[in-house]
């Protein structure tokens, strides 16, 4: 696994810059924050090198003068929309982020509610943050938002929101996850901050799309991959090429709101300070980047991992197909199939000979190992068993867990909890391994290995249960499945 990142002079080069935007505005900046404040493992995987905490840390040498706004669409909430990278719903994550925040000595001044129209569930949630002693603020949704510039910019457009109280002089906006309506809380506040005579400014924080890479480079074609449930597109920036005369990458939301921001900057200082989407940004993790190859390679494994779980929320019937169309056409540009992600290939072909269900998973040292579904084992269970012991050096004969142990827990999963599937999962695998680790060597051995299957690569030949996906997750472990049911049938035709 090399690096393509260097970690290190992106969060010098990098809070360098927010400090030197933070001193051109006069009362207030209001920062958003695209992307995962922390926990931004999508940037982690498409630029090896870049750690998941890289924008908290920078974020944390202006603690004394910050404070953080937490966004949550009502939609999100309505949808009960979950972090795919966590397992979580958005409004669980609200919660979890105020939680991450302050045990880090940050701010956290309040949460705000936006596309707002009266939902129950957003109403719950708003007293559940109530009950807690958190700020909330509701802002509406505003009919022909973003082109209908007269309406937004008005008493009825921004001026009907509520106006969030802040104290500091740095206010970062932040969110679970995209389209939660970060930049529009941000404009909003602009709005009403001049209703107030205050002079607040705004930048933007985003990491992808990389604005000084090519359009179809494979990092930001992963963006588009990451993000096509909210149907973004990465374009180049018409205002930054007329104004300067180079290219440069954005992408649909940041260009079409412009005019908007424009308009309420001339409103606010008589004139723009921006000429371009591309100039609200800071972000230079471009300027980071060490090996273009490594970054290239990795975006187009995310690119792979992204289209498979479009395939598997389609056989689901969670999306629709036009996002496993955009993620193909993606693949296409970025010239990549799922042949080119290895495990996919050993694991179908281990299930063509097994005839039944099958798993594969590269280990970092690209080393490649099998496995199939058995009559005491599920595959994914058997896979972790041979892998930790293939690092752990035991012979791959040797039998971890006994069949006289095993037994009793399928009798205790089909007898006593009427379970149908006697088979062990993951998470009954890795129990039984820790407890036979007290007092045999191979099982101790082989449970010290766990750590370093993080980062490592799984694809199944059928679809996962809940269980064995969560065990994955938490080993940091990528993995993707074939859409199809465990009875080998297609459900996606």
């Amino acid at each position: 696994m090399k690096s393509g990142f260097d970690n290190e002079k992106y969060l010098k080069i990098q809070s360098e810059h927010i400090k030197e935007r933070i001193s051109k505005f006069g009362d207030k900046l209001y920062l958003e924050f695209g992307g995962k404040l922390f926990d931004d493992y999508h940037a982690s995987r498409v630029l090896p090198g870049f750690q998941p905490d890289s924008k908290l840390k920078m974020l944390m040498q202006l603690a004394d003068v910050a404070e953080i706004i937490i966004v949550i669409s009502a939609v999100d909430i309505e949808k009960n929309k979950v972090r795919g990278d966590l397992g979580i719903t958005y409004d669980k994550d609200v919660l979890r982020l105020r939680d991450e925040f302050e045990n880090r000595g940050l701010v956290v001044g309040s949460v705000v509610i936006t596309h707002y129209k009266g939902q129950e569930s957003a109403k719950a949630f708003r007293k559940k943050l109530s009950r807690l002693n958190i700020k909330t603020y509701v802002h509406y949704t505003i009919p022909g938002y973003p082109s209908n510039v007269a309406l937004i910019d008005s008493e009825e457009g921004f001026g009907k929101n509520e106006y969030i109280e802040t104290s500091r002089p740095l206010v970062v906006v932040t969110a679970p996850g995209p389209g939660s309506g970060k930049m529009a809380t941000c404009l909003s506040q602009l709005y009403q901050e001049n209703k107030r005579g205050i002079k607040a400014g705004y930048a933007k924080f985003e990491t992808f799309p990389i604005w000084n890479l090519p359009l179809k480079h494979p990092v930001n074609l992963a963006y588009e991959a990451a993000t096509a449930d909210l149907n973004d597109v990465n374009m180049i920036d018409p205002f930054h090429l007329d104004a300067y005369g180079v290219t440069t990458v954005n992408y649909n939301r940041d260009i079409e709101i412009f005019p908007v921001l424009d308009a309420i900057f001339k409103g606010i200082y008589g004139d723009n300070p921006y000429k371009s989407p591309t100039d609200m940004g800071v972000n230079m993790a471009g300027n980071c980047i060490i090996d273009d190859e490594v970054c290239k390679e990795a975006s187009k494994q995310e690119i792979i991992r992204r289209y498979y779980t479009a395939l598997d929320d389609y056989a689901e019937n969670k999306v629709d197909e036009v996002e496993v169309n955009k993620i193909e056409l993606l693949m296409q540009q970025a010239k990549v199939t799922t042949a080119d992600r290895k495990v996919t290939v050993a694991a179908k072909d281990r299930a063509s000979k097994a005839g039944g269900p099958a798993s594969a998973i590269e280990l970092r040292d690209g080393t490649i190992i099998t496995s199939e579904t058995t009559s005491l084992l599920g595959t994914s269970a058997a896979l972790l068993l041979h892998a930790t012991k293939y690092l752990a050096g035991i012979d791959h004969k040797v039998k971890l867990i006994p069949e006289e142990m095993i037994e009793p827990i399928q009798n205790m999963k089909v007898t006593y909890l009427r379970g149908k599937n006697p088979r062990l999962h993951t998470d009954e695998v890795l129990v039984a391994l820790a407890m036979l680790s007290l007092n045999d060597e191979n099982c101790r051995k082989a449970v010290e290995q766990l750590p370093n299957l993080k980062g490592c690569q799984v694809h199944t030949s059928v679809m996962l249960s809940e269980v064995d996906r969560k065990i994955f997750k938490k080993l940091g472990i990528d993995v993707t499945c074939e859409p199809v049911s465990k009875k080998q049938k297609s459900l996606i035709g």
